[in-house]
Formats: C-alpha cells, structure tokens, sequence
C-alpha cells in the first residue's frame, strides 16, 4: 500500500471577493457550492467531482481557462449566459478572435467550438461544444 492516494483529488483556484465567487458560481452558473469550515468554497460537480475556491488577497486571475463546461448546443449556452450577465466575448483581435455571440468556430484542425468568459475575479472558464 502506497501513502500517496489519488482518489478524492481536486483541483482549486483563487478569487479575490469570496461572497461574489459563491454568488456567480452558485446563483448565475448554477454549480452546487457551500462554504467549509476554513470559509473557503467547496463547488461540487454533477459527476462527482469537486473544485476549491479561496480568497487570496492578492489574487491574480489566471492567465489560462481553469474550468470547461462541455454542452450539447453551445449557441444555446451562450444564450443562456448571456441573458444571466455573462460576457462571453472576451477576446476580440487575438489569435483567438470569436464571433459576434463570443463563439470560436473549431473545426478538424482547431478544435470544438468555444466561448470563454470571465468569473468576478478575472478567472476565465469556457464552455464547448461536446463531442
């Protein structure tokens, strides 16, 4: 038996204004997220899986996309998005330009469809075309 485990692993990231993570993650996203004992936040996924969030006082957003959501009809979760507050169009004249809707049309040698957007603490998260 080996001291190193790998199961019950799970990833964490940090934001500056906890109150305002729970809210977007919660309430906007609609993610499963209590506040543990230490105060940070506990977000657990329909698969089982779980995320941390904690305050970081001198939190810097990451400069990579920390959570997917892979969905069935990526217009229509942008929509959806969208029509909660969410910007989904956070990349204009990069090499990664979307469309009107925020959208990066994929295809066989770029990858699925793709909108990124932000969480309160700067975080970028992306949902994608499934499959």
């Amino acid at each position: 038996m080996t001291a190193f485990q790998t199961t019950h692993a799970f990833s964490g990231f940090s934001v500056d204004d906890i109150d305002a993570a729970r809210s977007f993650y919660g309430d906007t996203l609609g993610m499963d997220v209590s506040t543990n004992a230490m105060g940070f936040l506990d977000i657990r996924l329909s698969d089982g899986g779980a995320i941390l969030a904690y305050a970081k006082p001198n939190h810097e957003p990451a400069s990579f996309t920390i959570l997917n959501f892979p969905v069935d009809d990526i217009d229509a979760a942008v929509d959806e998005l969208n029509a909660k507050g969410v910007v989904t169009k956070i990349y204009d004249d990069s090499e990664f330009a979307t469309d009107d809707k925020g959208i990066l049309r994929g295809g066989p040698e770029t990858g699925p469809d793709i909108a990124w957007f932000r969480d309160p603490a700067g975080n970028v998260l992306a949902v994608m075309a499934a499959g």
